[in-house]
């Protein structure tokens, strides 16, 4: 039987631990979830332009009391981030089954006035079918913000949110630069309208984003679309989350893999009926 340096079998060790003898933080999930909705038509012969959207829920209790916040909550006992991160979703949106990636960890010192907080953030899409959320648990509100952001310049992401009147304004910096760069590489400089450091957060989260599809060949994308698409709509996708507009020829030619043909038409849009789009199947490799 193994013994420690103290002459300690495991069980032994375990039944004389103290956990209270080490500080401990708490844990919670914050997801940055992102959509792509239709904006004003620009007249009746023309397709909607397409913008993109954020969804955020306005805190109904201390600290930060009617602040707008990214959805989240705190990891209970018995259950991975993942699964804390769909479960506060779900209380507090009402959506559920929606893509969920990690992001990653925010643990700067201070990041909530309650105590040493850490938070495992995600990246979540949804289609603009399910724009509808319904606000739940401790959430005074919830609803969909558009959202606005340049290509970063000099390692600064500005980030614009608006919802009627209402505005809120984001700025971080990455001194690093690089679109690889982690959560605690990110420095938020001005967030008016933001709970906690929920502008970081989300300042990562596009930038993630925009990693992925600058690399090409991305899934992604098409998790903000419905099933069915046209390339139009497509390319709108990806100018609406880059913030510039692509060459028609060149990304049809980079997306063609990605996409096949439905032999249907969309409605009454535009001059003509355009052929719809579906993602191409991955084939299985062999063994």
């Amino acid at each position: 039987m193994l013994r420690d340096q103290n002459g300690l079998t495991e069980k032994e060790f375990l039944a004389a631990y103290r956990v209270e003898d080490y500080p401990r933080p708490s844990v919670a999930c914050d997801m940055a979830v992102f959509a792509i909705a239709p904006g004003e038509a620009p007249s009746y012969r023309r397709l909607p332009a397409l913008e993109l959207r954020v969804l955020l829920i306005q805190r109904g209790v201390h600290p930060c009391l009617g602040s707008w916040a990214l959805p989240g909550g705190f990891v209970r006992p018995g259950e991975t981030v993942g699964q804390a991160a769909a479960r506060e979703l779900r209380e507090e949106t009402g959506l559920s089954g929606v893509y969920l990636e990690q992001l990653g960890v925010f643990s700067t010192p201070g990041r909530d006035p309650r105590t040493w907080v850490m938070s495992c953030a995600h990246l979540a899409l949804t289609d603009s079918r399910r724009l509808s959320p319904q606000a739940g648990d401790d959430a005074r509100g919830a609803a969909w913000f558009s959202l606005g952001a340049p290509p970063e310049e000099n390692g600064r992401l500005s980030l614009a949110l608006s919802r009627g009147e209402e505005r809120l304004e984001v700025q971080a910096a990455f001194p690093g630069g690089s679109l690889l760069a982690g959560p605690e590489e990110g420095v938020l400089e001005e967030s008016r309208g933001l709970a906690f450091d929920h502008g970081l957060i989300l300042a990562c989260a596009l930038r993630r984003l925009r990693q992925e599809v600058e690399a090409g060949l991305s899934p992604l994308p098409f998790y903000l679309l419905p099933r069915e698409f046209t390339l139009t709509q497509l390319q709108q996708v990806y100018e609406v989350i880059l913030g510039r507009q692509l060459p028609k020829a060149a990304f049809r030619r980079k997306l063609a893999p990605l996409v096949e043909e439905t032999g249907s038409y969309a409605g009454k849009a535009g001059h003509r009926p355009a052929l719809l789009f579906r993602q191409k199947a991955a084939k299985e490799e062999q063994p």
